[in-house]
């Protein structure tokens, strides 16, 4: 119970973080900002911390990776708000939202839960070009939802 009562401040610091003014977009007809340095360090960066925060969830330490997750949604934030980020990028952030989706889940947060995973299926539902990879993180979200929505009818 001590663990849920503190996650909810974190999810909802994350909400508000993902409900902030993004960064102006850049002239796109004269650079590309995926092709900066700071873009695949930002990506890699987050990678790393999704990793961290599963390896934390796993191991019974939920607290510590909530606080990671909402460490990393303002990196996901930057990554995303280019004209179009690279699928290491939407794969990072995805990784973020379903993790923080079943930490949700575990939680019996289900609503909550299921508004991280709805993002992955809009995420997934519409990238181009489709792939396996794409394809399976698709599922993935679709089968995330309907465990929520089975509980959420209970």
């Amino acid at each position: 119970m001590l663990s849920s009562v503190r996650l909810l401040p974190m999810i909802t610091a994350a909400i508000l973080t993902g409900c902030g003014s993004a960064h102006a977009p850049l002239d796109s007809s004269s650079h590309d900002p995926t092709e900066e340095d700071w873009y695949s360090q930002t990506v890699e960066q987050l990678a790393g911390m999704n990793r961290e925060a599963e390896t934390l969830f796993q191991n019974g330490k939920a607290d510590q990776a909530a606080a990671i997750i909402v460490n990393g949604q303002p990196l996901m934030s930057r990554i995303l708000s280019v004209p179009r980020p690279t699928l290491a990028a939407m794969e990072a952030a995805s990784d973020l939202d379903h993790l923080y989706g079943r930490m949700l889940l575990a939680n019996r947060h289900y609503g909550w839960a299921r508004l991280f995973f709805q993002k992955n299926l809009a995420r997934w539902k519409h990238r181009e070009p489709r792939t396996p990879e794409t394809a399976r993180r698709l599922k993935q979200a679709e089968s995330a939802i309907a465990e929520c929505d089975r509980h959420l009818v209970d």
